[in-house]
């Protein structure tokens, strides 16, 4: 078995993976990452000085943003999945959908818990279908995964005028064409102790040191529990894919099927499995949203299914990079929810944060990119100078926006796996 996994390994991985020890490019390493952590809290904190808004660094602000970013999080995992098997999947936007409407049917009548199951296997259904045309009847990757998200919504609004709309226990329940009747909540937890002592560090307004608590209590102060469940999944996402067996052979799938299936591996099994669990994981997201608002509500995912394609590709295929992507989406989509103020101050923060990300580019020898940074930067800092408020309809689009910026920045960084989106027949040739 050892034999034959380090042959899998030797065959799919290319020379300059970096992802194999023999890559070019260095690897962040645990106090690599500590630094950026330290860092990014410094220029919120020296953003939060400047600019008098305490709000910034609030706990309201970073309990916001992690709200936000669990959907989307959740269904950028379930593209990574996908891929890493060699499946393009941008139906995750259906298949949240499906997880929507799934947990508010189920939810209203047995509960939160019950309505997380029924988002789970409602967005499962979804990969299935994705997996069934692209893997057994060979159907172009992008071709399905639009037909998906377009008969997701149709499927949906059909069932909701049916089941919530034209029945009457549910119409009675509050239920109509738009949205479920609502589900019991489910409460979240907060950690005794260590909340309060945070909030009152918070309280102080000492520099660094109470923003770091403001926005360290978000994490221990009326969490979702579903929360804490999507941080396992990328935990344990990480685990099974780069450092399980199992995991080596779903990679294997999406860069190299032929030499895989030479190796006795059913390349057809682990692309059906990586889109089961794909189609999972998005109806996860889709249930997150239903239980938040206690309901199915027509049109409550928002293009999170398309965001989460745009956290898989920043995190370049990794999860710990999808979640680094989902934090700073969802904290984009947490603005629409705070003050002008506020979000006339995140230009200050990100022009710093441009700024800084130019010298690090500099520093690469990316002189070219280093100088569109800086451009950037002072562009941001000009309009900041010269505004006080930010029309209403940019914040809106500030999470496309800025993933828009984002995938323009980084795109140099990306490595797709080297077989996604390519169409595999068993027993073909390469």
């Amino acid at each position: 078995m050892t034999t034959t996994l380090s042959n899998l390994a030797a065959r799919v991985r290319p020379a300059h993976d970096p992802e194999g020890g023999g890559g070019r490019r260095p690897r962040l390493t645990s106090a690599g990452l500590l630094l950026v952590v330290a860092g990014a809290l410094l220029l919120l904190s020296v953003v939060r000085a400047v600019t008098d808004e305490p709000s910034i660094t609030s706990t309201q602000q970073w309990t916001s943003a992690m709200t936000f970013a669990v959907p989307i999080g959740l269904a950028g995992l379930g593209g990574l999945w996908a891929e890493r098997s060699g499946v393009v999947n941008i139906g995750l936007e259906g298949m949240m959908m499906l997880g929507l409407f799934a947990a508010g049917w189920i939810g209203w009548q047995h509960g939160p818990w019950a309505a997380v199951a029924a988002g789970i296997v409602g967005g499962m259904l979804g990969g299935l279908v994705h997996a069934l045309a692209t893997v057994t009847f060979g159907v172009d990757h992008i071709v399905s995964g639009v037909a998906i998200n377009i008969l997701a919504l149709g499927v949906v609004q059909f069932l909701a005028r049916l089941w919530f709309g034209e029945n009457e226990a549910a119409s009675a329940a509050g239920g109509n064409d738009k949205q479920s009747p609502q589900m019991d909540r489910l409460e979240p937890f907060t950690v005794p102790g260590v909340s309060d002592a945070l909030g009152n560090i918070a309280d102080r307004h000492w520099f660094l040191v109470s923003d770091t608590a403001g926005i360290l209590r978000a994490a221990v102060a009326n969490v979702s529990w579903l929360t804490l469940l999507a941080v396992l999944l990328f935990v344990g996402s990480y685990f099974v894919l780069w450092r399980s067996a199992f995991g080596l052979r779903l990679r294997s799938c999406g860069e190299n099927p032929q030499a895989t299936e030479s190796l006795g591996v059913n390349v057809y099994l682990y692309k059906y499995v990586a889109l089961a669990v794909s189609g999972g994981l998005a109806g996860l997201g889709g249930a997150y949203l239903a239980v938040l608002i206690r309901m199915y509500q027509d049109g409550q995912t928002g293009g999170r299914g398309y965001l989460g394609l745009a956290t898989m590709i920043f995190g370049n295929w990794r999860p710990g990079g999808v979640a680094a992507g989902a934090g700073l989406f969802g904290f984009m989509d947490a603005l629409q929810t705070r003050e002008a103020a506020t979000v006339h101050a995140m230009l200050l923060l990100f022009s710093l944060g441009l700024l800084v990300l130019a010298v690090w580019q500099f520093t690469r020898g990316k002189r070219a990119a280093a100088a569109t940074s800086v451009v950037l930067a002072g562009l941001l800092w000009l309009w900041y100078a010269a505004s006080d408020s930010i029309p209403r309809e940019l914040i809106t689009a500030s999470p496309y926006l800025a993933t828009l910026l984002v995938l323009a920045l980084f795109s140099q960084r990306l490595r797709t796996p080297r077989a996604v989106g390519k169409p595999y027949r068993r027993g073909q040739a390469r």
